[in-house]
């Protein structure tokens, strides 16, 4: 049986669609195109799949990016031919630096049509480059069951591969001929190939190839050895850095109180909040660690770092000092040690040796230890420090960047998302957010640390708490990264989607002016400062958003409030001043310095 283009590209990616959704896919992302109309047209048709819509293919891909994080599953994301698919590029990188499960569908002209100057056609080969995992210029739509086979393998695999250790971005490029609208075509349904029945796919919704994968699990070797070299240890320090599973915080909690070793919780490695066991929790690390004289008092003589980078320049720099501390890193398959100064690098699920590690160490061991003292002296110095930084925001009568970001995550309610924007916030998240026994979660782009796509990648997270029942979500962010994202606030009013968004404004890229640029001041304010003076009320008009200011904690609290309980689009912006916000927070490290020392 022949059939023509578009009957055969409705069987054909009517077979892979379906498979998607049959792999576990459950969430599309599409922008407008005619060439990706074979793929567009079937995915919105298909009851079990759930179609974004998206006008910008740069918002999309980070709605995509957003979406994925918060539902810790893979999302599809289409575009047409062209430089429509060099505009996911920056949500692709991000996805892959942050092991965040996408699927890539671009659109194509057929291999006749390349290199020939035709309209909207570029090399879409490997577009993505080392970025993504996988790539597969996907064969010309056919209904035979051979090719049915292929498709429906091809949907299974890609859907895998996304989401296996470590996760991210895979790229299908799908060429397609005219006629672009498929239409079914009366006798496919009959086809078989006498075994399997390729066009309607496997009985039962089940998907055509069933792919398992397991958690890696440390050798017992391993395991025994790591749990003498803590048992050993007189000053052990954990670490733990960024990462989404919110099961950790438990175990690692337990396993650091059985060892009697601090925990230095990253805000956005899951266990800085929650209600597990906070007695090693240690939040204040950042503005401890500034103080050369207190930093070098604080020598570890084994240190276990879990997860991803962690955010802190100073934790970062603590560490390289003490470098003589055997420093065992512990992550499922990356290489996060931009020091190069691992012993040992441990290629494990750090839920799964947490635990097994915990079964084996016990706190009592060895009279001998002091770790109970090690131990005591951190929780000590945290708590001064805490109030330290307390005492000096509620000293002030101005805005400070710092204690907004403290106000901001004080406000949250249980079961709450905070999304922070690379730069500056996620630093002072670090820097001045205390940790509770709140079950709040924080995201960030931190895979790139870029400052674009926060916007659309904060809604696809809202998006995705919505579909699972989840709580409000609140974004800080600055002014040059929503300036940067904008067109990403449009997805709030597409799809009906409530944030509130706390917007930092210095008119300019505050972070610039703490670094060694700032000494230059001819060029500074041309090259890095970048004002631009924009009235961010209009934006807020623009895209329906409730437009406030906040000119203290007080009013930004109750602000934040009335955000999360009214829903919708609600923009509350506090103005700060770029000079003034670096002489606050120096003289916030000089207040904590001076809290600490001797103790």
């Amino acid at each position: 049986m022949t059939l023509r283009n578009d009957e055969a590209a409705h069987a054909y990616v009517g077979a892979f669609v379906d498979e998607l959704s049959r792999a576990g896919v459950r969430h599309v992302c599409l922008a407008p195109g005619s060439r990706s109309a074979p793929l567009a047209l079937m995915i919105a048709s298909h009851e079990q799949l759930r179609s974004w819509m998206h006008i910008d293919e740069r918002s999309a891909g980070f709605f995509a990016l957003g979406l994925a994080r918060a539902l810790n599953e893979p999302v599809a994301l289409v575009c047409t031919s062209g430089t429509a698919a060099a505009n996911f590029l920056p949500a692709v990188v991000e996805a892959h630096s942050a092991n965040v499960p996408l699927i890539v569908l671009t659109a194509d002209r057929p291999p006749e049509m390349r290199d020939t100057g035709a309209a909207q056609t570029i090399d879409q080969n490997r577009l993505f480059g080392a970025h993504s995992k996988w790539f597969v210029d996907v064969a010309l739509p056919e209904a035979t069951a051979d090719m049915l086979r292929y498709v429906r393998t091809l949907a299974v695999r890609a859907t895998a591969q996304s989401a296996a250790v470590p996760a991210g971005p895979v790229h299908l490029n799908f060429p397609f001929r005219e006629p672009l609208v498929p239409v079914p075509h009366a006798a496919s349904r009959d086809v078989d190939d006498g075994k399997l029945r390729a066009f309607s796919g496997r009985k039962g919704n089940q998907p055509w190839v069933r792919v398992s994968d397991s958690a890696l699990r440390a050798d017992p070797a391993v395991v025994e050895r790591l749990a003498a070299q803590i048992q050993a240890a007189q000053r052990p320090l954990i670490v733990c850095g960024p990462q989404p599973d919110v099961s950790l915080a438990g175990p690692l909690a337990m396993l650091s109180l059985a060892a009697r070793a601090p925990l230095l919780a990253d805000p956005l490695s899951q266990v800085r909040w929650g209600g597990h066991d906070r007695t090693t929790v240690i939040d204040r690390y950042d503005a401890i660690l500034r103080d050369d004289e207190t930093r070098a008092s604080l020598a570890p003589d084994l240190i276990i770092r879990v997860a991803g980078v962690p955010t802190s320049k100073s934790l970062m720099q603590y560490l390289s000092r003490h470098s003589d501390a055997p420093l065992v890193v512990i992550n499922s398959s990356r290489w996060p040690d931009p020091t190069l100064l691992a012993d040992e690098m441990v290629h494990a699920d750090p839920r799964l040796l947490a635990e097994d590690l915990l079964g084996l160490i016990s706190a009592h061991t060895d009279e001998d230890r002091n770790t109970d003292e090690w131990l005591e002296r951190w929780r000590a110095i945290n708590s001064a420090a805490g109030s330290a930084l307390a005492a000096y925001s509620a000293s002030l009568d101005e805005p400070f960047e710092g204690q907004a970001l403290a106000d901001v995550v004080a406000s949250l309610p249980e079961g709450a998302t905070l999304f922070v924007s690379s730069s500056m916030p996620v630093r002072d998240l670090d820097a001045f957010g205390a940790g509770d026994t709140r079950d709040i979660r924080i995201m960030s782009n931190r895979g790139a640390n870029g400052i674009d796509g926060v916007v659309s990648t904060a809604l696809g997270a809202a998006a995705g708490a919505r579909s699972e029942g989840g709580g409000p979500i609140v974004l800080v962010i600055g002014d040059l990264a929503l300036y940067h994202d904008m067109n990403g606030l449009l997805a709030a009013r597409l799809h009906a989607l409530s944030m509130t968004i706390v917007l930092l404004n210095n008119d300019g890229g505050g972070i610039f002016s703490f670094l060694p640029q700032a000494d230059h001041p001819a060029h500074f304010e041309k090259l890095f400062g970048t004002p631009h003076g924009l009235d961010f009320s209009h934006v807020g008009l623009l895209y329906g958003a409730r437009f406030s200011r906040a000119g203290d904690s007080g009013t930004l609290r109750q602000l934040i409030a009335e955000g999360i309980d009214g829903g919708g689009l609600h923009m509350i912006e506090v103005r700060t001043d770029r000079a003034r916000n670096v002489e606050l927070h120096r003289d916030a490290w000089k207040r904590v310095a001076a809290a600490v020392r001797g103790i």
